[in-house]
């Protein structure tokens, strides 16, 4: 299994908003932390570069990267980039870790919590 997948789509709006911040060698860093209404959320931003033990996925020309924490709850997951709806344009992650999320899907909850 892949540790993450990204769709042309998302990978082309990583490579515009990083051409627009002036850092085209950068990222998006997808980090979960705890929180929102389902227990866990995706937080995500721009980053300059990787972190010495960052996990870094590259694809379509862009990269995406992972603390190894964030990994572990994203392995197998999708990023695509969605535009439309309620929620308007945005990175929309597909987790096949993820038990329940919220009507937003900015947070979720967990199938299983990770040894360690």
């Amino acid at each position: 299994m892949d540790l993450l997948t990204v769709t042309e789509k998302a990978a082309g709006r990583i490579r515009e908003l990083l051409e627009k911040q002036g850092t085209p060698e950068g990222g998006l860093r997808v980090k979960i932390t705890s929180g929102g209404c389902a227990g866990f959320q995706y937080r995500m931003d721009l980053v300059e570069a990787a972190g010495e033990k960052d996990f870094v996925v590259e694809a379509h020309g862009a990269r995406v990267v992972l603390d190894a924490r964030s990994a572990i709850y994203l392995a197998g997951s999708e990023i695509d980039f969605v535009s439309g709806g309620l929620m308007g344009a945005r990175f929309e992650v597909r987790n096949p870790n993820a038990a329940a999320s919220c009507s937003c899907g900015d947070s979720f909850d967990l199938k299983r919590q990770p040894a360690g």
